[in-house]
């Protein structure tokens, strides 16, 4: 693996709110921002929108003693820059997780995929057969939504010209979602800074514009993940469940449960759609004490590549 390394990121991140070494990584053009903290079994993460890696900066703090913790931002997202003509959609972002997967070499995955992160990361387990070993679900969906109401009004309003004019001109969907999507705690000034400051420009903020849209106009994606639940699930799942969401609701939740057979789902009373940083104890105690349930192969422990 041929992997630049650079302790180069802007000035305004802050290190003592993400204390971790910044690396960088060419994927089809693309310069992919990632942490890469700790060693043992590989948890690699994945957020959903507006975020970035910094979504999972408490999970990756506690866990880094057990676990590789791997955490990337999609092109045009976090630190992540997007090479000329990427058009941010769901299917480019997981072609994206696909190459990067590649190029650390990674074997014995288990998955956390957050919001827009379980679609993106189930579709790159599909492509990259036999990497991926477990799943941890979050506040996720993995199928078309076209014709469900909550979903279309959603999707055509926030994803309208109106929004996504206040997307880019104003920051509208971090000033909005950060503060909605968590329900047990106020995230603080230096927090949503950090979010604002990684989509400081119009053109930063188009890779957030867009998915809103793309819940129902990437009706191919999603119906090329729906095929392959078959494939995957076989595959030992926690499913997380902030229970406040403003978006996912319980039916979701059940769907994923009746599609992973071996599943485990923890249900988070009260949290939002980013649980992780909502209510990061519970969330760390369901990962803690379902992963002590699990068999990891001792020759897929996440070593890194130098």
């Amino acid at each position: 693996m041929t992997d630049t390394t650079r302790n180069v990121r802007p000035d305004w991140v802050d290190g003592e709110l993400f204390p971790f070494e910044s690396r960088f990584v060419d994927i089809d053009g693309h310069t992919v921002h990632y942490v890469d903290e700790g060693a043992g079994p590989t948890l690699l993460f994945l957020h959903g929108n507006p975020t970035w890696s910094f979504l999972w900066r408490e999970v990756i703090l506690a866990l880094r003693c057990d676990f590789r913790c791997i955490a990337l931002d999609y092109p045009g997202f976090g630190l992540s820059t997007a090479k000329a003509g990427y058009r941010y959609l769901p299917e480019e972002h997981a072609d994206v997780v696909s190459g990067f997967v590649d190029a650390l070499g990674l074997t014995g995955v288990t998955l956390v995929g957050q919001d827009w992160g379980g679609p993106i990361g189930l579709a790159a387990t599909q492509r990259r057969p036999g990497v991926v070993d477990r799943l941890v679900l979050v506040n996720t969906w993995a199928w078309p939504v076209n014709g469900d109401f909550h979903f279309e009004w959603f999707s055509r309003i926030v994803g309208g010209p109106a929004i996504r004019f206040l997307a880019r001109r104003f920051d509208f969907l971090v000033k909005a979602f950060i503060l909605v999507g968590h329900n047990r705690r106020k995230p603080t000034a230096a927090e949503i800074a950090l979010y604002r400051q990684a989509q400081d420009t119009p053109e930063r903020r188009q890779a957030s514009a867009i998915l809103p849209g793309q819940i129902i106009a990437s009706r191919a994606f999603f119906s090329e993940v729906e095929a392959v639940l078959t494939d995957l699930a076989h595959l030992p799942t926690l499913i997380v469940w902030g229970d406040a969401d403003f978006g996912l609701r319980a039916k979701e939740r059940e769907r994923l449960e009746a599609t992973f057979t071996d599943h485990t789902t923890v249900i988070v009373e009260g949290a939002g759609i980013y649980v992780e940083s909502d209510a990061a104890e519970e969330f760390l105690a369901a990962v803690r004490g379902w992963t002590s349930t699990q068999r990891f192969d001792a020759k897929t422990a996440g070593e890194r590549d130098t």
